[in-house]
């Protein structure tokens, strides 16, 4: 029961700094004149994807628990995705992917080629056939510099049609001044950092009194708590009105995630992380590939009714691909 406490405490902790994350963010949207979507992007994105990164080095250095870092980086991507799916339902106006901006589809389908690399390296490494540099798998510069070219790509995007997304105005926050925000940025960033680093140790422990194995615990418990804090500021940014700040956040994330993996594979010294983990990871993998297609799909096609309990048929495809996944790999936990 005590395990469990602290896996509780890690989440409150991680999910009331999330708020604080959004709010903050949000302020500093409006008084340095940049685009919600793009805050959202490289500003929410990276602060609230901190937890996965504290805790992936967490586990890979002290806690000795790589499969648990490597199913948190992925099982994060696919929860993000699955908080699109309670995005969809609280956007009670039009359906989230017709109301979405068209910019998405671009970061959508970068992470889409990021995550499916990702898989790809991880089934080579298995093979025996990834090439390494020293300790570090050669997958991991390449993950780096494709994230930069997103990021460049996405930049030059926003300049073009910065007017799309700007959705909130810069009055609604007259009394707060842009120090006091990165102030308060700041210190919702070092809550979420503190509590992330936590989380490994509470994670192995659980996995042991359990029974079950660190791949199923990392990517489905510990992905779902270091997620909160995306959670928290998508749910946050819905109910101030920035639709686009929210689902940027989300894509955003699942980017960095797949860093994350690069940065833990710097800091795993006895090899390519990648070929000392379980292979079960490559479900995970390829299922965020097909439910990022599912988005990418949702994006462009632009669906304006609802199928069934007020979600779209891509909400309730991304819902079942989830939900297929977590049984499969609670199936092979035991």
């Amino acid at each position: 029961m005590l395990l469990w406490l602290q896996l509780l405490l890690c989440l409150t902790v991680i999910g009331y700094a999330g708020y604080f994350l959004s709010r903050y963010g949000d302020i500093i949207s409006d008084k340095t004149g940049m685009s919600a979507s793009w805050v959202g992007l490289i500003l929410l994105s990276t602060a609230t994807s901190l937890p996965e990164l504290v805790t992936g080095i967490s586990a890979v250095t002290v806690a000795d628990a790589p499969d648990i870092a490597v199913g948190d980086a992925l099982g994060s991507t696919v929860f993000n995705l699955l908080i699109l799916v309670v995005l969809d339902a609280l956007y009670k106006r039009e359906t989230l992917y017709g109301r979405a901006a068209q910019g998405h589809i671009l970061s959508a389908s970068l992470g889409t080629i990021l995550i499916a690399f990702a898989g790809f390296s991880l089934l080579l490494d298995h093979a025996g056939l990834s090439p390494k540099i020293g300790h570090i798998g050669l997958y991991s510069p390449f993950i780096v510099l494709v994230y930069l070219v997103a990021m460049r790509a996405v930049y030059s995007y926003e300049r073009r049609t910065l007017s799309e997304y700007t959705e909130i105005s810069a009055e609604r926050y007259p009394d707060v001044t842009l120090r006091s925000a990165i102030k308060g940025y700041t210190w919702a960033a070092l809550a979420v950092v503190l509590a992330g680093s936590w989380l490994p140790f509470v994670a192995k422990d659980i996995s042991d009194m359990m029974g079950w194995g660190q791949s199923f615990v990392g990517t489905l418990l510990v992905a779902a708590v270091t997620s909160a804090p995306e959670a928290a500021v998508t749910i946050s940014a819905l109910r101030i009105g920035a639709l686009d700040m929210a689902i940027a956040n989300l894509l955003g994330s699942n980017l960095f995630d797949i860093i994350i993996l690069a940065i833990d594979d710097l800091f795993y010294t006895q090899g390519p992380l990648l070929a000392h983990v379980d292979a079960n990871h490559v479900l995970t993998t390829f299922t965020a590939v097909m439910m990022s297609a599912l988005v990418t799909v949702g994006f462009i096609f632009r669906p304006q009714g609802r199928a069934m309990f007020g979600l779209t048929w891509v909400s309730l495809g991304l819902f079942m691909l989830y939900v297929l996944n977590s049984w499969i790999l609670f199936e092979h936990a035991h």
